[in-house]
Parts: structure tokens; C-alpha cells; sequence
């Protein structure tokens, strides 16, 4: 068949090498409003839920009972759910309606209320909720800093100037999974080269994480899964409750931690039970918001192919965060894995949390190039920095971060290899050489960086291991070595440990070490000149981007 010129250029656009569907929902496939999602409902006897969403308290599964049990605001929940959906999506986009009312009435809402709120509302209005419903007043970000090679110093360099460049938070992982104390280590010291109070995690199995983190080598924890059925829970060894105990092990040790959990995980498990991915990812918030947990990362995460494939699926992505806004949880908003050939689509994706502000725009932010990413690559990488610095420039949008001098990064980068050199010397470590330190400081991924003795490497992970390093340790060591401002700059994350500041909803820590959280920074837009607005020093920082014509020169 003779084809049209046009169409044979616009088949072969990245566009359309991405995956869709039609919605299937008797298999999940479909982003919202499934017709097998159940009617809202809720009936209370004795100040016990004992009919929720069209179903008996004897036919709940373990999350219908966890919800039920802990979640819902049982005190208010026949009042709240007797409003009108729209009314309730109306009070969300109304500035005159402030924030602490919709999350009294949210509190006593149910799984299919919630679906059926958010369901009213386009993602323009979802937009403008957000920014009134966000916990923290002002936006921040978070990085992944991973390597191929998992190589230390690489990772104390990119994370110095992850750092630097503006990122509240900075995330790493393992290609080996031995290599988790290196990369955690290496990562702690270099986010505090780049700016003081930067938390750090290192995501790997669980048990190996939560040791981490007791030994003071990691700040927080947000990799504890949740899903939004039964089958699906079980299928990961878990149950709400034993995830709620995890947490607790979390914070009684000082660490701030926040679930994760992602629309269309079960549909990717194959357990998705007929129910729309909205409606199982709210199950997964409420979980989250009953285990008494601050935060959670939501945004499909790492499954964001399956409701992008689908219609409405990224509108989908956008509600769940909303949802968790609303239910006055920190959102960590995603963002943080590639799900298109095309980078119109994956800014667009993007936009949807950028413009109104989450408490971190990205859950991954790929702070390397993404071959390097381990995470599977994020949605915006380091080849991007120009580009959203100049998207913040050109809508004065706080995307929480900052342009940075050459001459700076690498200067950061080098302080952070030798920082690292030096403790590795301090505790008899294989050494990082001259060469190693120099390449780190220039470099822009693992294919720039001379190659390490693996075994030797990882022979000294489990001896330094067996010998019970903590924190201090590291502190000791970075002193020892001459590096007293990272010394304590690390003691300082150590104490907060103990003050416990940090664990308060959507908290960040300035470069004073001062706790930035939806307590004393609580988000109050109530419309035009209300809320965080950029101005001052900050919008002065966003505008002084690189290869701005002078006028000095002209």
C-alpha cells in the first residue's frame, strides 16, 4: 500500500516506540474509575469500622483491616463521608478553604471516597491542589548518585556535587550488593562536601539497610515497600504489620524513613484484582498514613510503564501524590525512572510536580549519567542540569535546584576523592590512588574512572564490617586525616540522630543544620501572595545561569 510521506516520518518519531494499551480492567489496565472499584461507603458501630467500601468487616483482607483499624479517623468518618465527592474536589482547588479543613475531612474518608474525590478533578486542578496541600512550604529535590562499577570515590564525587548543586537528599545503590557499606560511606562523606546537611541513603535489602543505617552510616530510609492487595503484600514476605514494625525499627534508631509504593505495582505482579491502579495505590497511602509513617514515595516509581501505557495513566501518577498530600504525608513525588523514548513526554510527566511543588520534585533525580544510574535510569539525568536550571529561570519555578560553576565542581568533586582517600588510608582500606582522586574530579561517569581491585575491595567491606564500623568511626577518621569541617559536618548528622527533629513530616535540614519541616514551615498558600513564593537571594541564584550573554560586553 502506498503510504503518506508523513506518516512514515511520524511512525518512526520516539513517540511511538513507547508501549500503550487499551484499558483492560479485568487485569488492572486501567489508571482510574475501574468499573470493579466499590462503592464509597462506611458504617461505625461501637467505634469500630465495621462496613468499609461496600464490604463487611468478616470479608476484609489484611489491608480492609489495617486501614479500617488504624488509617481512618473513625471519629469523623460517617460526618465526612456523608459530603458530596465534588464538594470535597471544589474545597481542594478553592483558595478561601485552607489546608488544615481538607485534611480533617480527608482523614475520615475512605479508600473509594478519595478515588472518587481526586476523580473530578483535571490535572490542572490536581496542579493547583497540590500547591496548597503540599506539607512543606517550599519544594525540594533528591538525587541518585550510583555507578556501574559501584566505584567510591566516583560516588563521594557525584554526591559532593549533587550536593552543591541544590539536592536535599541523595540516594545510592549497588551493582554488587557487597559493595552497600562502600557506597553508603562514600556517599555520607561526599554529600557533606558539597553542602552541610544533606541526608543520605543507601537502598538495599532491607536487613542490610536498617544495619546500615543503626551503624550511623546512612541518615534515612525510604525503599519499604507496600502494595495495594493481598496477594501482592504476601507475594513480597510482608503484611501491613510487619511493615509498620520495620518502620518503627527505623525511627526508635533515629532515622528518618518514608514507605514507597507506586500505581500499577500489582497490575506488574499480576494481582491486581480487577481494581484500578488509583484505587490501589490509595490503599497503599492509607497504609502508609495507618503505620504511622511521615512520608511515602509515590509516583508509580519504578512501574511506571504500566499507567503510562494506559489513558489518563501520568494523570493517574499525579493523583497519588495528591492523595498523599492530602492525607499530610511527605511526598517524594518520583519522577526517578526513564518510561519514554520521547523528551517532550518525559518533561511533560515531570511538569505535573514541578509547577505546583512537592516536598521532593524528583525521588530520584539521576545526579550521573544514566547509563550509570542503577536505579534503571531516572526521568531527568546529569546531562539535564542546564535544561532545568533553565526551566526554573524561565517560570520562576523553585525546582530545588541551583547553577554551579565549573571551577566549584570541581573543586568540590576533588575535596570529596581525597576526603574519601583519606579515610581509606585512616582505616586501612585498599587505597584510592592520586590518579583515581584527579579522574573523580573531572569525570562525568564510570567510563571516565581508572578501574579498582573489586576483590580487594569488597575482602575489606566484610572485614571493616566484622569489626562493627560506625559513624564515628568515619568521623575519627576524616579528623584524623586533616578533614576536621567534614568531621563535623558528619558529628552534626550523628547528633540529629538523637534530637529526633528530623523525623517530623517532610523534614530537611539546612546548611546550619537547622530541621526544615511541615512543623515550623508549614505550608499556608491560600491563593495569589500567599505560600512560598521565590524572591530575594533565591531567585537571584536561579536566574545566574551559565552562557548568559553579558551586557557589559554588548
Amino acid at each position: 500500500m502506498k503510504r503518506s510521506k508523513r506518516f512514515q516520518i511520524l511512525d518512526k518519531r520516539p513517540i511511538n516506540q513507547d508501549g500503550y494499551i487499551n484499558e483492560w480492567p479485568e487485569k488492572g489496565f486501567i489508571a482510574m474509575n475501574s468499573p470493579f472499584d466499590p462503592n464509597p461507603s462506611v458504617k461505625v458501630i461501637n467505634n469500630i469500622i465495621t462496613m468499609m467500601d461496600g464490604k463487611k468487616r468478616e470479608e476484609f483482607d489484611f489491608l480492609d483491616q489495617f486501614i479500617a483499624d488504624y488509617a481512618i479517623n473513625i471519629e469523623v468518618a460517617e460526618r465526612m463521608m456523608k459530603i458530596d465527592s465534588l464538594e470535597i474536589a471544589r474545597k481542594l482547588v478553592d483558595i478561601h478553604i485552607k489546608r488544615e479543613e481538607i485534611v480533617e475531612i480527608i482523614s475520615g474518608l475512605t479508600p473509594a471516597k478519595i478515588c472518587e474525590v481526586v476523580g473530578h478533578l483535571n490535572v490542572v486542578e490536581m496542579m493547583m491542589a497540590m500547591q496548597k496541600m503540599r506539607a512543606r512550604k517550599s519544594p525540594a529535590n533528591q538525587a541518585h548518585i550510583t555507578n556501574l562499577k559501584d566505584n567510591p570515590v566516583q560516588i563521594a564525587a557525584d554526591a559532593a556535587e549533587g550536593a552543591l548543586r541544590g539536592f536535599a537528599e541523595e540516594e545510592t545503590t549497588v551493582a554488587v550488593a557487597r559493595y552497600a557499606p562502600f557506597n553508603a560511606i562514600a556517599l555520607l562523606i561526599g554529600s557533606q562536601v558539597g553542602r552541610k546537611g544533606v541526608l543520605t541513603q543507601c537502598a538495599v535489602e532491607e536487613a542490610i539497610e536498617l544495619d546500615l543505617g543503626i551503624r550511623g552510616l546512612t541518615t534515612y530510609a525510604e525503599t519499604i515497600s507496600v502494595y495495594g492487595t493481598e496477594s501482592v503484600f504476601i507475594d513480597g514476605d510482608d503484611t501491613p504489620y510487619s511493615k509498620a514494625f520495620l518502620a518503627s525499627a527505623y525511627a526508635s534508631r533515629g532515622l528518618k524513613m518514608r514507605f514507597t509504593s507506586g500505581t500499577g505495582s500489582e497490575v506488574l505482579m499480576g494481582n491486581a484484582e480487577s481494581k484500578s491502579m488509583l484505587y490501589l495505590e490509595t490503599r497503599c497511602i492509607l497504609v502508609t498514613k495507618g503505620a504511622g509513617v511521615q512520608g511515602l514515595q509515590n509516583g508509580s516509581v519504578s512501574c511506571i510503564g504500566i499507567p503510562a501505557a494506559v489513558p489518563s495513566g501520568i494523570r493517574a501518577v499525579l493523583a497519588e501524590n495528591l492523595i498523599a498530600a492530602m492525607l499530610d504525608l511527605e511526598v517524594a513525588s518520583s519522577n526517578d525512572q526513564s518510561f519514554t523514548h520521547s523528551d517532550q513526554r518525559r518533561t511533560a510527566r515531570t511538569m505535573m510536580q514541578f509547577l505546583p511543588g512537592t516536598d521532593f520534585i524528583f525521588s530520584g533525580y539521576s545526579g550521573t549519567p544514566n547509563y550509570d544510574n542503577m536505579f534503571a535510569g531516572a526521568n531527568f539525568d546529569a546531562e539535564d542540569f542546564d535544561d532545568y536550571n533553565v526551566l526554573q529561570r524561565d517560570l520562576m519555578v523553585d525546582g530545588g535546584l541551583r547553577p554551579v560553576k565549573e571551577e566549584d565542581v570541581i573543586n568540590t568533586r576533588r575535596k570529596a576523592a581525597k576526603a574519601l582517600q583519606g579515610v581509606f588510608r585512616e582505616l586501612n582500606l585498599p587505597e584510592i590512588s592520586d590518579e583515581e582522586v584527579e579522574a573523580a574530579a573531572y569525570a562525568n561517569g564510570s567510563k571516565d574512572m581508572p578501574e579498582r581491585d573489586i576483590l580487594a575491595d569488597l575482602a575489606a567491606i566484610d572485614d571493616m564490617m566484622n569489626k562493627g564500623i560506625t559513624g564515628l568511626d568515619i568521623v575519627k577518621a576524616l579528623y584524623n586525616a586533616s578533614y576536621t569541617d567534614i568531621a563535623e559536618s558528619l558529628l552534626n548528622m550523628l547528633k540529629q540522630r538523637i534530637t529526633g527533629d528530623y523525623l517530623q513530616t517532610s523534614a530537611i535540614l539546612d546548611k546550619e543544620f537547622n530541621v526544615i519541616s511541615a512543623v515550623n514551615s508549614v505550608n499556608d498558600y491560600m491563593g495569589p501572595g500567599t505560600g512560598y513564593r521565590v524572591s530575594g537571594k533565591r531567585w537571584e541564584e536561579i536566574k545566574d545561569i551559565p552562557h548568559i550573554i553579558n551586557l557589559n560586553d554588548l
